[in-house]
């Protein structure tokens, strides 16, 4: 069956299973491998993308609850995730940097919604999991970006 979805401003039609997780439609449908496979579980939240600008842990979201959908991933980000990209740079937030998509859309996510988050709001948004243990650099950047206005 065909879904339609609208991926970082552009309209793309799928020819895939409904039950197909929405990474994989990404990935190996759209072609855009910036979100990553971490745990197949929405636990570790390396797949994060933006479902109708909401973060959402695409290796557990089936293709066909999304359709219609406006779907933001890594590639798509655009300026905020340019500025948030500078932030990591310059607090050197990256390490293997395996989760950093995933991270960084999550961290677009929280400032799209609130400007000036606190430690409590940051530490709620920030579930992404990171075998590095970046979460103080993580902090920092997002803080980085808030204070650069």
């Amino acid at each position: 069956m065909a879904h339609t979805l609208v991926v970082n401003g552009r309209r793309v039609r799928l020819d895939l299973p409904g039950d197909t997780p929405l990474l994989w439609a990404l990935r190996e449908g759209v072609g855009l491998t910036g979100t990553k496979f971490g745990c197949g579980r929405g636990l570790c939240g390396a797949c994060t993308v933006h479902v109708n600008g909401e973060p959402v842990r695409s290796c557990s979201v089936a293709l066909e609850s999304v359709a219609g959908a406006k779907i933001t991933t890594i590639e798509g980000l655009g300026a905020a995730g340019d500025r948030l990209q500078e932030a990591w740079i310059a607090e050197q937030v990256p390490q293997c940097g395996y989760c950093q998509s995933g991270m960084l859309m999550s961290a677009a996510a929280l400032l799209a919604g609130n400007s000036r988050p606190s430690d409590d709001d940051i530490n709620n948004a920030m579930t992404n999991l990171c075998r590095c243990g970046t979460y103080a650099r993580v902090r920092r950047a997002i803080l980085r970006v808030v204070e650069a206005g």
